[in-house]
C-alpha cells in the first residue's frame, strides 16, 4: 500500500515538474485553449494576443488568437509579414453568413476601388466557407508569397493569393474599422 502511494506521488511529481520548468504550450481564452506557438515552413509564429468577442454584450460569439513572428511589431500586423488568426466558435454559423459578413467588413476597411480589385478572389474565398457548429475552429494563415489559407478544424479548405487580399481580409479584425475595437486591441497585445 505504501509503495502504491509512493508511486502515485512520484508519478505526480514527475508529470508536473516538466510543466513547471517549461513555459506553457497553450493559453486559455474563455475556456478555449490556444497554442502559444504555430510552426510554419519559414519559422514560427508566436501567440501575440487573444480575446473573447461578444455579441450584444452578453452572448459569447467566439474566442480568437493572433500569431505573429517574434520580431514583428503589432503595427506590422497588416503588412507583408506572416500571421495567423484562429477563431473558435460558441454558436452555429452558416457559410452564407460568413460570406456576407466577410464582404461587408472588408468593404468597411478598403476603398470601393480596392474592393473591386479584390472581388474575384473574395468570391473564391467566400466559396471556401463551411457551416460551423459550437467548438469548430477556423484558422486564417498568411504566408508572404504563398497567400492566405483558410482551414476548418485543422483541415485546409483552400488558399487565396495576394498580399493585398491578406491585408484586406485580416483588416476585418485588425484594420481601421475592425469588427470590434477592444477585440482588435487584445489580439494585437496592446492591453
Amino acid at each position: 500500500m505504501k509503495q502504491a502511494a509512493f508511486l502515485i506521488i512520484a508519478g505526480i511529481l514527475v508529470s508536473t515538474y516538466p510543466a513547471a520548468a517549461n513555459p506553457p504550450s497553450s493559453v486559455e481564452i474563455a475556456g478555449v485553449p490556444f497554442a502559444t506557438m504555430y510552426p510554419t515552413p519559414n519559422g514560427k509564429l508566436t501567440f501575440r494576443g487573444g480575446a473573447l468577442l461578444r455579441y450584444m454584450v452578453f452572448i459569447k460569439a467566439y474566442a480568437g488568437a493572433l500569431y505573429l513572428p517574434d520580431e514583428a511589431d503589432y503595427r506590422q500586423a497588416l503588412g507583408v509579414v506572416p500571421r495567423r488568426l484562429e477563431l473558435s466558435y460558441f454558436h452555429a454559423i452558416s457559410a452564407a453568413d460568413f460570406a456576407k459578413a466577410t464582404r461587408n467588413k472588408m468593404a468597411d476597411n478598403v476603398t470601393p476601388e480596392a474592393l473591386a480589385t479584390l472581388d474575384e478572389r473574395l468570391q473564391r474565398f467566400n466559396a471556401l466557407y463551411r457551416d460551423v457548429q459550437p467548438g469548430d475552429r477556423y484558422a486564417l494563415t498568411y504566408l508572404p508569397g504563398q497567400g492566405t489559407e483558410l482551414a476548418l478544424n485543422g483541415q485546409s479548405l483552400g488558399r487565396i493569393e495576394g498580399d493585398d487580399f491578406a491585408a484586406a481580409l485580416f483588416a476585418i479584425w485588425l484594420g481601421p474599422e475592425p469588427i470590434d475595437k477592444s477585440f482588435k486591441t487584445r489580439l494585437l497585445g496592446e492591453t
